[in-house]
């Protein structure tokens, strides 16, 4: 007779250690993890029980009782089969072979926040939130048909008036959570709804467009003074450096500066290099050598106070600085330097591509960006590169 019985992995990853039900057959185990995670002080191993010192001890142990009911149930039908019965065996046939939308979506939105994806969990849980409204009742994958997606992103349209770029969003994370059911054995990948002859999914065009060297100019010159001026600060550091994503301009630390250059790695991508620190750029760090302790100091205040240790955390206060900073550029700079275009942090990429132009060869602005594919920075440097259409059009109508 199997043992199956209820057990912490001593694996830690992200988030924890992975419980899992531990399937013994003949003094051989077997696992099926059960895509929950704690810390290791909150499990009681005698009582296969997670502590009350969980938050979520009351409901993740009903979900381990019903989980073990179903595995013992699971087992013994598997061993009144008559068939070969090992552990490994045992586990095979109790693996479910389809799955829940409901419970991949929950589990894709907690992964992202084990994995310290701030930016994603925020955006995406009203995202599961809102397919599970229309729904109204979980269903199995293969039930997740093309046309049931389609009528889905229709209904978003009319009932939330929502644009046809963020409707794509909400299929963007209907995917990933396919993809994560696919990975993990729970659905059948002939019924993938997604791809070529199937739903494609394809953002529409943007329209990016960024500040003028006029406005650039103002920017400079204009007399600022407290968290209006470090909003600027930050603009133009950004800008000064290609337009350096503000997750990155917030985590540059003194030590960063070396002999005249700047060496980072992009938050991103962990695309690394090193640029010479413009003239401009240095006059700005001189504003804040005041404040410097250390070399490991970070150059800017906004995550003096961040518990850098925690990437979640990190990424929660660098979107909540992001907006702070946002606001006063939108109100307090905008107004001060009288600029009328729309202002934000991301503007300052805009920007530099917009300058940029067709005047640095595209493996240069590769380098710059920081892209791990020259193909995406075509992709992107496409929404300001004007001369040969110019140049096309004027050949035409100048000759009228």
């Amino acid at each position: 007779m199997a043992n199956v019985k209820i057990v912490l992995r001593k694996e830690p990853r992200k988030g924890g250690y992975p419980l899992a039900l531990r399937i013994t057959k003949d003094r051989k185990s077997s696992y099926i993890y059960l895509n929950y995670r704690i810390p290791l002080e909150d499990w009681d191993e005698a009582n296969q029980r997670v502590r009350k010192s969980n938050p979520n001890s009351t409901r993740l142990n009903n979900y381990l009782v019903k989980k073990l009911a179903e595995a013992v149930d699971g087992s013994i039908e598997v061993e009144d089969s008559k068939k070969a019965t090992s552990a490994r065996a045992i586990r095979e046939k109790m693996k479910p072979t389809s799955g829940s939308v409901f419970q991949q979506a929950d589990l894709y939105i907690q992964r992202l926040k084990d994995d310290g994806k701030y930016n994603q969990y925020v955006a995406n849980l009203p995202r599961v939130e809102r397919f599970k409204e229309y729904l109204k009742h979980d269903l199995s994958f293969q039930d997740l048909t093309i046309s049931m997606i389609e009528r889905f992103k229709a209904w978003l349209k009319a009932t939330h008036s929502v644009s046809e770029r963020t409707a794509v969003n909400y299929l963007m994370v209907l995917r990933a959570i396919y993809s994560q059911a696919m990975k993990e054995g729970v659905c059948d990948t002939k019924y993938y709804p997604f791809g070529k002859g199937k739903i494609k999914i394809k953002f529409p065009d943007a329209h990016k467009q960024g500040l003028s060297i006029e406005d650039i100019e103002k920017l400079e010159t204009v007399e600022l003074e407290g968290s209006a001026n470090h909003a600027r600060n930050v603009w133009l550091f950004s800008f000064y450096f290609a337009g350096m994503r503000v997750s990155d301009v917030f985590r540059l630390k003194w030590s960063d500066f070396h002999q005249g250059r700047l060496f980072y790695r992009m938050g991103k991508n962990e695309k690394g290099g090193s640029l010479k620190v413009p003239d401009k750029a240095q006059a700005i760090l001189k504003q804040y050598e005041k404040d410097r302790t250390k070399p490991d100091d970070l150059v800017f205040p906004d995550l003096k106070e961040a518990n850098l240790e925690s990437k979640f955390a990190t990424q929660r206060d660098i979107s909540t600085r992001t907006n702070h900073i946002n606001k006063l550029l939108r109100t307090k700079v905008k107004t001060a330097a009288k600029i009328d275009g729309k202002i934000t942090m991301h503007i300052a990429r805009h920007t530099f591509g917009n300058l940029s132009g067709d005047k640095i060869p595209i493996q240069m602005l590769q380098k710059l960006y920081r892209h791990s594919s020259v193909t995406t920075t075509i992709g992107y440097q496409s929404n300001f590169m004007h001369k040969d259409a110019d140049e096309a059009l004027e050949a035409v109508i100048g000759k009228s």
